[in-house]
C-alpha cells in the first residue's frame, strides 16, 4: 500500500473511520455521523499510508485495506493512549498476515512507561484472549516526543498538547499542504481562549485542522478539567491561526446527529466570517487536499 492514487492533484486525501470520543457507541440518533472512536487515514500518491490514532475505526480501514492487498505497510501517529485510541490494533484484520507492518508512533507515559509496554499490558490476558507476540504482522513501537521526523517524503511535526496523561498532537506537510491533528485538546479551564505554544505550531496556518470538539459549553463548566473543549473553542483556534479548513472532531457519544447538525450550522457560519470553512467529521467522510 504505497503511492495510492489520490487524484492527479491531490496531495492529501484524508478519510475518516472514527469520530467519536470516549467509547464507541450506536443507536438510530447517531447512524450519520457514526458511533466508532478515533480513526483518520491520509493517502498520497508517493508515500507509506499515514493513520492518525487506533481507535475502532481502523477495523473498517482494516476491511477497506484488504480489498486491495492483503498486507499492509504504514505508520500511525499516535496521539495518546487511551482506550478510545488504541482498542482498535488487535482488530485491524492486515496484521493477520505476517508481511504486515505497521510502525506506532507515540509519547511515553508520565511515569516512563514505554509505548510498547503500554501495548503488552493492553493486548494480553485476561484483558484480550492473546498476547502481541501472537499476532503474525509485525508492530513497532516508536517512543515520540517533541521532535521533528519524516515519513518517506512527509514531514512531521510532534509536539507536546495539553490533556490527562502524556499526548501529542501532530503535523504533517506534503508539497505546500498541511494537516494539524489535536484530537484531544485542553482547553484553559476558566473557559477562556488561550493556547500553549506546541499547539500554536501545530496549527498555525494549516490547510486542515482536525480538532476536539466534545463538549458544549455547558458541560465544559461541569467538565472543564477533563482534557477536552468546546466546539467554540475549536473555531477559535482555527480562526485566529488562519486555518483554511478545521473538521470538528473527536464527538462526545451523547451528542446526537441532530445536535451535531445545529452545531455545524451555527459554527460554520462563524468559521466563513472569517475565511475558515467549518465543518463536522462524520465516518466515511473524505476529505482531499
Amino acid at each position: 500500500m504505497r503511492g495510492h492514487d489520490t487524484g492527479s492533484e491531490t496531495t492529501f486525501s484524508v478519510t475518516f473511520h472514527g469520530v467519536r470520543g470516549s467509547t464507541p457507541c450506536h443507536g438510530n440518533d447517531i447512524m450519520r455521523y457514526g458511533g466508532n472512536t478515533s480513526c483518520v487515514s491520509v493517502l498520497t500518491p508517493s508515500s507509506q499510508p499515514i493513520l492518525f490514532d487506533l481507535g475502532t475505526g481502523l477495523r473498517y480501514f482494516g476491511k477497506e485495506c484488504l480489498t486491495r492487498d492483503t498486507k499492509f505497510v504504514g505508520t500511525c501517529l499516535l496521539t495518546h493512549s487511551h482506550f478510545d485510541h488504541t482498542q482498535g490494533l488487535p482488530f485491524f484484520a492486515p496484521l493477520l498476515n505476517e508481511e504486515t507492518v505497521l510502525t506506532v508512533r507515540g509519547p511515553v507515559q508520565d511515569d516512563g512507561m514505554t509505548l510498547q509496554a503500554v501495548f503488552d499490558k493492553l493486548v494480553s490476558p485476561p484483558l484480550f484472549p492473546v498476547g502481541l507476540s501472537h499476532i503474525p504482522g509485525t508492530i513497532s513501537f516508536v517512543d515520540t516526543s517533541n521532535s521533528d521526523f519524516m515519513i518517506d517524503d512527509v514531514h512531521v511535526k510532534a509536539r507536546s498538547i495539553p490533556h490527562v496523561g502524556a499526548t501529542l498532537g501532530f503535523r504533517i506537510e506534503l508539497n505546500g499542504k498541511s494537516i494539524a491533528y489535536l484530537s484531544d485538546h485542553q482547553q484553559p479551564t476558566d473557559g477562556s481562549h488561550g493556547i500553549s505554544d506546541g499547539a500554536r505550531e501545530l496549527v498555525e496556518g494549516a490547510d486542515l485542522l482536525i480538532h476536539d470538539s466534545q463538549f458544549t459549553p455547558q458541560e465544559f463548566a461541569v467538565k472543564s478539567t477533563w482534557g477536552h473543549c468546546t466546539a467554540e473553542y475549536a473555531v477559535w483556534v482555527a480562526t485566529t491561526h488562519g486555518v483554511k479548513n478545521l473538521a470538528l472532531f473527536h464527538h462526545d457519544p451523547s451528542r446526537s446527529d441532530d445536535a451535531l447538525d445545529a452545531s455545524a450550522a451555527c459554527l460554520a457560519a462563524i468559521g466563513k466570517a472569517a475565511g475558515c470553512n467549518v465543518f463536522v467529521a462524520s465516518e466515511g467522510l473524505n476529505f482531499r487536499l
